[in-house]
């Protein structure tokens, strides 16, 4: 033993094949021996490793489930899963990072509650999410790493339509499409032509005559040019959380 640590031990891990994104180049294999220094958790050990806690399930040491503050003995094997899906949450409300603002928009679109400012810090949103209970989305590992965090998850692709329907996937919410802003996520609701007519263009003033108009910013909608292709991304929401 030298420093506190025992020279040269390490734990045998087996890592589910979807959290090898996680892990070095080298340490993408069925079964890898990490270093150890014989006192440290098993959540630690795995973090070390490269791998979130958020992102993964019940992990179990000598064929037993454990939970991350067990520590491994010299001759146990290590099983990490992924994430069980669908993740069950007490209430699918999220909050996304500054990277993510083209995901927020995509799952406003399709009604879920989803908090996102360009110039928040990563202190400021685990706060956030603390406070209001929302699910923290992010690709930034060393965020879902702070012991602050309460609940986060890792948004998988690097188009949105990929991370839409990865988170979709991950959560299955219940949808409510076309009934928030897209621009400020308040709620929409439906008004008169007459009660916004003076702030819409003359073109769409002649070809529309069904609104919205958001709770919170004012901003109205109308099913317009590009609607049709937002439609087939809701569709497509829809389809992916029916489980058909």
């Amino acid at each position: 033993m030298r420093g506190g640590m025992l020279e040269g031990m390490q734990v045998p891990a087996r890592f589910s094949p979807e959290l090898w994104i996680f892990l070095a180049p080298r340490n993408r294999r069925p079964e890898v021996l990490l270093p150890y220094d014989g006192t440290s958790s098993l959540g630690h050990l795995i973090e070390s490793a490269g791998v979130p806690l958020t992102e993964i399930g019940e992990p179990a040491a000598g064929g037993r489930p454990v939970g991350p503050s067990y520590r491994p003995g010299p001759d146990e094997t290590v099983e990490v899963p992924a994430v069980r899906r669908p993740q069950a949450v007490p209430d699918c409300r999220f909050v996304l990072d500054v990277h993510l603002g083209t995901l927020a928009r995509r799952l406003r679109l399709v009604g879920l509650d989803t908090a996102y400012r360009n110039d928040m810090d990563d202190d400021a949103l685990i706060e956030q999410a603390g406070a209001e209970g929302r699910v923290l989305l992010t690709q930034d590992r060393g965020i879902l790493r702070r012991r602050s965090l309460r609940c986060g998850a890792y948004v998988r692709g690097a188009r949105p339509d990929d991370q839409l329907f990865d988170v979709l996937d991950r959560f299955r919410p219940p949808l409510a499409p076309w009934t928030r802003c897209t621009a400020c996520n308040g709620r929409l609701a439906p008004v008169v032509k007459a009660e916004v007519e003076a702030s819409l263009e003359p073109g769409t003033r002649r070809s529309y005559d069904e609104f919205a108009r958001c709770l919170a910013c004012g901003r109205i909608y109308w099913r317009g040019a590009h609607s049709g292709s937002l439609a087939a991304v809701v569709d497509r929401a829809l389809h992916a959380v029916s489980g058909v």
